[in-house]
């Protein structure tokens, strides 16, 4: 690129522009005739923009967003962000719900004009144009182009015959001080658009309802069958001049119908246009006339229905633009725009849209929420579409911004937008400011970011937290250090200094600075840094407050102990009740403990079981490092002794731990890894029979074995919503051996919904000492074993069990999961098939069930019906005369409860030494027998009890 003399300069701190001796910018003037097909769900266009280079630079070519492409497959930056972000539903979505443009045939002052694809991004192309364009000139350029409308996965697209058309047409993309601006569509970010004057008109079947972008200059019924789009002039130009170009003489098509109707829109100093089409529409129509005497037009477009219902949550809507617009003109500055328009989603889970003059509300189910989100719509008009800043690397010039507004027509209108619950007990412990209870957890986990980030770069959660929440506190904590009533005024003056200008926040602090006669350096430093903010985060906590169960509703303020009743059960102490006296809370505290006494039923004893953890970062907070020690107490089996007497055999443990956790320096990663240290001193009470040969009698004793196990364990993990895995790698040691494990598990999905579960185990048992036939039979709980594990064999108590040591009745067929993990089991065997003390490899597969051959869908509720497989292997086999096939197996029917915490295994198919197992040894409810089921409480997580929750 040729660069002119002027001299350029910039200095960048953080990712901010410091130094621009000149602010220009590019003008873009577009206008579009389109056609919609309703019942192919497609566009047909033309487009001419005028595009006016401003800049010191010659242009030689110009980037264009064609962002339907975004939707065109699985391998654009938007289907990879909704994966990051743990949405499947476009990257498994079928070709019809995708979308697309096409039939793109640049010309540039009626020259051919090339087109070269951006090397990453479909939604990005360049056109080379045919001549130079020099500071200060314009070119004319022009294309048709056809677009097939996607699925309406968040942002737009379409339901059926319901239309929210966004991001729809080819753009060129911003070119200022800091060079060209490409960018694809994504999920979570924002555009940022050059400033224009836009004339549209739209063709539709005459029976829609059409809601767009800018004020409605025209409308035309047009006769039966006439498929063409026409060029409608406006019945009156506009204030600037603004070029207006035929289109070429061919028509394009749409399918016949009774009849159509054209609808000409129009808007100047306009960033991007978006329009809604929809059959059921009501229009509500009013005038709002601003101080200055202006007059805005005023529509409402709701669905019949709910127009038509006093009691509806959209009744007040009309009050509340007015409302809205009023207060930030008096604020800010005065609205610059003819028209507003809010239209009604029909989409639940979509996001609401805004767009210059229009917003469309699709989240909202109450007056409170209604009136929020209308405000919040149109707050962005000021600081998006009339500011014009880059939301997508500034979003506090946008998001921030726009919040700390919301929150003072909030206080200002006394607007209700706390959560809601319906239970007494959840309003007086739940938070009442998600966002901003959100915001002092992500700090307190270190899992926050700076103010600065850019959009692309937040973390799903911190989007909000951050770039809304934060950066509100921000603006306030400026305005404080400013003055109120000062900061107001310095506002209106940077609204209108920079009102169509594309403000960065450099020069925004310096129209503070200025109007305030303040250095400000010190707040906007904040900006760049993690952690809360002075002032406004920094709350002294009270003294000590008990509650019951658990209380986030000014943990902020509490330093909380919460008591609860507690019951436990396992089969020989029966029924246990105590209380539990813990301070986990949200936002996590450093030191966190927890203690629950019980007191046993059956064996009549106080049982206990109690951690304690505290948790620091490192100085570079790359890493967290947690020190705790666990305790447990409880009984682990009964021996009833020849007289009847019941004795009790318990078990006591402390465990110390360690544990690093590797935090990855990418925010947005979902890959984790973390190492930890164990050592389980365990105390046994066991049993012991001895011969008293001189009285000749046998006598029982019930000494206390004491044992330890060293355990070091590394994991890496990547809890990705498309192909999880983890691996675990698992060193374990104790008197006289070393037991290695490694186990990784992949899960991968399916396109219609479920997936295969696939686990890999391979462990090698060794002895530290030379090994002895009694040895072996004293270490049998620590071997590998082929089936899943009983309690016996659970040698560090870490899982639960409802009857550790039966060897009959249902009790008796829990396993867990661990080592080879077959669900077939030969308890009543000495010697276990498939347990070995040298190596053992197994795989495991669960895949979820197919829906249309599976008869439990033909139930009320959902039963979710999996089937297994295990294949293994293992030392012993490979001998001569082995005991069993080289390769063993089973298979069968598994059921998924509770999230996955309660599993139930029923064999059907198994190799032939299981088959000659069960017929030999169990004779009766053979099928009923076999069948195992485990209890996986480390399957118990908040997050998936409550995903909406911000943590």
């Amino acid at each position: 690129m040729i660069k002119s003399a002027l001299v350029i300069c910039f200095t960048f701190l953080s990712g901010y522009i410091f130094c621009q001796t000149v602010q220009w910018q590019q003008q873009v003037n577009i206008k579009i005739a389109v056609a919609l097909d309703d019942q192919q769900h497609t566009l047909s266009g033309f487009e001419t923009i005028e595009y006016t280079n401003n800049s010191p630079d010659t242009l030689f070519y110009i980037w264009m967003h064609v962002w339907p492409n975004a939707f065109k497959n699985d391998k654009t930056a938007y289907s990879d962000q909704l994966l990051q972000n743990g949405y499947t539903n476009f990257y498994f979505s079928n070709t019809e719900s995708k979308g697309y443009i096409n039939r793109l045939y640049f010309k540039t002052d009626g020259l051919v004009t090339s087109i070269v694809d951006h090397p990453q991004h479909q939604d990005i192309i360049k056109i080379i144009l045919p001549k130079p364009l020099p500071t200060g000139k314009t070119c004319i350029i022009e294309t048709p182009f056809y677009v097939k409308i996607p699925f309406n996965f968040l942002h737009g697209g379409h339901i059926n015959q319901s239309y929210q058309i966004t991001n729809w047409y080819p753009k060129p993309a911003v070119y200022d001080v800091a060079g060209w601006h490409q960018m694809p569509y994504l999920n979570q970010t924002t555009s940022y658009s050059n400033i224009g004057n836009y004339e549209v008109s739209i063709k539709v079947p005459a029976n829609y309802v059409v809601a767009a972008t800018g004020k409605q200059i025209h409308e035309i019924i047009e006769p039966e069958n006439d498929n063409s789009i026409k060029v409608l002039q406006p019945q009156k130009p506009i204030k600037k001049p603004f070029l207006f170009f035929k289109l070429p003489s061919q028509k394009i098509e749409t399918p016949s119908a009774t009849n159509f109707k054209t609808i000409i829109f129009k808007q100047e100093n306009c960033t991007d246009f978006a329009w809604f089409a929809n059959k059921n529409y009501s229009v509500q129509l009013d005038t709002l006339q601003l101080a200055s005497g202006k007059i805005i037009n005023v529509q409402l477009y709701t669905f019949k229905a709910v127009n038509t219902k006093l009691s509806s949550p959209w009744h007040h809507a009309i009050q509340t633009i007015k409302q809205t617009i009023v207060q930030h003109s008096a604020l800010i500055g005065e609205y610059t725009y003819q028209t507003i328009s809010i239209v009604q989603g029909d989409h639940a889970e979509s996001s609401n849209l805004q767009f210059p003059t229009i917003s469309c509300i699709n989240q909202a189910s109450t007056q409170a929420t209604v009136d929020n989100a209308i405000e919040q719509a149109i707050g962005k008009n000021w600081f998006k579409y009339i500011l014009a800043a880059d939301e997508a690397t500034y979003p506090l010039m946008v998001e921030g911004m726009n919040s700390y507004y919301n929150q003072q027509y909030i206080a200002a209108n006394n607007i209700q937008t706390d959560a809601k619950y319906t239970s007494k007990f959840l309003q007086k412990r739940m938070p009442q400011h998600l966002l901003a209870f959100g915001l002092k957890n992500s700090i307190a986990t270190n899992n926050d970011q700076p103010i600065s980030t850019a959009t692309q770069n937040f973390t799903t959660n911190n989007h909000p937290l951050i770039a809304n929440q934060k950066a509100s506190n921000w603006m306030q904590l400026l305005a404080q250090t400013v003055g109120v009533h000062l900061f107001d005024s310095c506002m209106q003056q940077y609204y209108k200094q920079y009102a169509f200008k594309h403000p960065t926040p450099l020069l925004f602090k310096q129209v503070i600075e200025k109007a305030s006669g303040k250095e400000l350096s010190v707040i906007f430093n904040l900006l760049h840094a993690k952690g809360p903010l002075p002032i406004l985060d920094t709350i002294k906590k009270s003294s000590l407050k008990i509650a019951s169960f658990f209380n986030f509703n000014q943990s902020s303020k509490h330093t909380y102990v919460y008591l609860a009743p507690i019951v436990g059960y396992n089969k020989y102490d029966n029924i246990m009740l105590g209380a539990a006296i813990h301070n986990y809370t949200l936002p996590a505290n450093k030191f966190q403990f927890f203690i629950a006494p019980t007191y046993a039923t059956a064996s009549q004893q106080l049982n206990l079981s109690g951690t304690t953890t505290y948790t620091f970062f490192t100085k570079n907070k790359r890493q967290s490092i947690a020190l705790g020690l666990a305790t447990n107490h409880f009984t682990a089996g009964i021996f009833s002794d020849s007289v009847g007497a019941k004795n009790y055999l318990t078990v006591t443990k402390f465990v110390p731990t360690i544990k690093v956790a590797f935090n990855n320096s990418n925010p947005l990663s979902t890959l984790h890894a973390y190492l930890q240290w164990k050592t389980f001193f365990i105390a046994e009470k066991n049993i012991q029979f001895t011969r008293d040969t001189i009285l000749n009698r046998d006598n029982i004793t019930y000494p206390i074995v004491n044992r330890y196990i060293n355990q070091l364990k590394l994991v890496v993990e990547n809890n990705r919503v498309l192909y999880p895995y983890k691996a675990m790698l698992q060193a374990e040691q104790a008197e006289g051996f070393v037991r290695l494990a490694f186990t990784g598990n992949y899960y991968f999905n399916y396109a219609n919904g479920g997936g295969m579960q696939m686990r890999f185990f391979a462990g090698k048992f060794i002895y530290t000492t030379p090994k002895t036939i009694y040895k072996k039979f004293a270490y049998d709980a620590f071997l590998l074993n082929m089936s899943g594990a009983k309690g016996f064999e659970d040698y560090t108590y870490s899982n639960y069990f409802v009857g550790r040591n039966d060897f009959d009745g249902f009790a008796s067929q829990q396993i867990m999961e661990r080592d080879g993990f077959f669900k077939v089991r030969t308890d009543l065997l000495s010697d276990k098939i498939g347990k070995t003390d040298n190596w053992l490899a197994a795989i495991n597969c669960v895949t979820d069930f197919p829906k249309a051959i599976n008869p439990l869908q033909l139930l009320p509720f959902k039963i979710p019906l999996k089937i297994f497989v295990d294949i293994g292997t293992y030392a012993e086999a490979w001998n001569k005369n082995a005991p069993t096939s080289k390769i063993i197996y089973d298979a069968g029917l598994q059921v998924s409860l509770f999230k996955n915490i309660l599993n139930i295994y029923v064999p059907i198919l198994y190799s032939k030494v299981y088959a000659d197992y069960f017929k030999s040894t169990i004779t009766e409810k053979r099928f009923v027998k076999n069948i195992s089921f485990s209890i996986d409480v480390q399957n118990i997580s908040i997050k998936k009890l409550f995903p909406q929750f911000i943590f």
